[in-house]
């Protein structure tokens, strides 16, 4: 069987034909670093680190780039919060660092490269001058839009007619534009006071009404100015793989406008297709809402990995479909955790008896057999059937079961262990990207206790004990494990 996806533009089920025959261009729209990453973002994460393993799996070589939107005003709304930076640059970096932890921490894959939008305004200045010179977008006020009546596709991702389009932009913005749906690729001047309080926090200090931070800016032919957001993913793409890609894969919520826009601006310069297949990661919920920083409802990945450890965390999202829906709760946790268990209490078993003295060369359980072969059949047949990790997982568990079932009596089958292993690290860990290793777990044991260390020194701060809080702070450091006093309380990374 081989491998079919789900194209968003298309709305098909299409079998994957990648450009060229032996290697895959993926393209991820990573985070706008403007805070820690949450357990949404860890979701799309998981997955799109599946699609790459998969792909790997399958013989291709894979050329993996996502980008960090380092240019947003966002990020300069958090200017001046506690330690977080008195510049944009400085706060992206301090999220940026975050961001990468967490993503060794989840134990994905690395890209190839993780191209931040400030080092590559160069190329996106060049993109908006093909645009300007191709007839598909116009100077105004300083400012470059994109004029979506000249693109004809336009609307064709997200399933949409132009007169159906919502305006796009901010409200002083639309006075510039020749239709309200036209989006910018370069916006005049800096980040205004308006749009800094509207991303600003309730509790974030305030600013002096003559020194609110407007970012960073650069020249341009048409005067000083940011990059506009959509541009940045076009610029960054085609520097790093190609015109065309053969998979550009993001969150749901970025079909409407960004990967729409991504499309108009990428196709109108070059000519060609963008991307070939659009994969979208269905968003997850809690509460019956979508998990997002701006509605408060968030969890921090970096708190879940601490409390619960990667392999629970990734038992957790692949129990269902990248594209499928998916709630955070605790009944939802505590199923996964007893996954994760039956998983590793598998693994253990089948490798116990496999290096005992009762596992013989001679000995043969068929049944034991037939299911390693089997459960290799049903996993390949899933991630070819759009990476149906519910249903690769659903396969290792009954390996699980049937190597415990095998060890209930001795002697053992040496083979039939040896390649119920094998089937387990290399579809469990190299696919699904678990740790049998345990060195996950433990992570968690350490994480828990500098937690304990942590609490004991602000407990002995709070008494006035500050030279024993000192030392505690300098015998972690000493340790590799870098202790921050925020407002908030104490924060580590390893």
């Amino acid at each position: 069987m081989s491998l079919r996806v789900t194209n968003t533009r298309t709305g098909e089920r299409e079998e994957f034909e990648p450009r060229d025959p032996e290697n895959v261009l993926l393209y991820y729209c990573g985070l706008t670093v403007s805070d820690h990453a949450h357990l949404g973002h860890a979701r799309s994460w998981v997955h799109v680190d599946v699609i790459h393993r998969w792909l790997s799996h399958l013989g291709y070589g894979v050329r993996h780039v996502e980008n960090f939107t380092d240019v947003n005003e966002k990020i300069v709304a958090r200017v001046g919060e506690d330690d977080l930076g008195d510049s944009e640059p400085e706060v992206a970096r301090h999220f940026t660092e975050s961001v990468v932890e967490d993503m060794r921490g989840l134990n994905l894959l690395r890209a190839e490269v993780y191209p931040r939008v400030s080092e590559h305004v160069p190329e996106i200045i060049d993109l908006v001058e093909t645009l300007i010179e191709k007839g598909y977008a116009y100077e105004s006020n300083g400012s470059v839009y994109f004029d979506v009546t000249t693109f004809e596709e336009y609307g064709e991702l997200s399933n949409q007619r132009l007169d159906e389009v919502e305006a796009q932009g901010d409200p002083d913005e639309r006075s510039e534009k020749r239709h309200p749906q036209d989006f910018a690729l370069w916006k005049a001047d800096g980040v205004s006071p308006e749009a800094v309080e509207e991303h600003r926090r309730d509790d974030a200090p305030e600013f002096d009404p003559e020194a609110y931070p407007t970012g960073e800016t650069w020249d341009s032919p048409w005067g000083e100015g940011r990059p506009g957001w959509h541009v940045e993913c076009s610029a960054m793409s085609m520097t790093h793989l190609d015109s065309t890609l053969d998979i550009h894969a993001g969150g749901r919520d970025l079909v409407f406008p960004h990967h729409e826009n991504e499309i108009a601006q990428s196709e109108a310069a070059t000519g060609e297709t963008f991307a070939r297949y659009w994969l979208h990661t269905a968003l997850l919920e809690t509460g019956g809402e979508k998990m997002s920083s701006s509605l408060g409802n968030y969890y921090y990945a970096k708190d879940a990995l601490r409390e619960l450890g990667m392999n629970v965390l990734r038992s957790f999202f692949l129990a269902a479909r990248y594209n499928a829906r998916q709630s955070y709760g605790e009944g939802a946790i505590e199923e996964a955790e007893e996954r994760w268990e039956r998983l590793e209490r598998g693994h253990d078993a089948a490798v116990g008896a496999l290096d005992s003295t009762e596992a013989y060369s001679k000995t043969e359980d068929p049944d034991l057999r037939e299911a390693v072969a089997e459960v290799r059949d049903r996993f390949e047949a899933a991630m070819n059937d759009d990476f149906n990790t519910r249903e690769a997982l659903t396969a290792l568990l009954d390996l699980a079961g049937a190597v415990n079932r095998h060890v209930e009596d001795e002697p053992y089958d040496y083979r039939g262990l040896r390649r119920a292993v094998e089937t387990f690290e290399e579809l469990g860990e190299g696919v699904l990207g678990f740790d049998f290793g345990g060195d996950a777990e433990g992570e968690v044991l350490v994480r828990g206790l500098v937690d304990l260390l942590l609490d004991v020194r602000e407990r002995e701060r709070e008494a006035g004990n500050y030279d024993l809080g000192d030392d505690i702070r300098d015998d972690l450091e000493a340790l590799g494990i870098e202790v921050q006093d925020t407002d908030e309380g104490p924060t580590y990374r390893l």
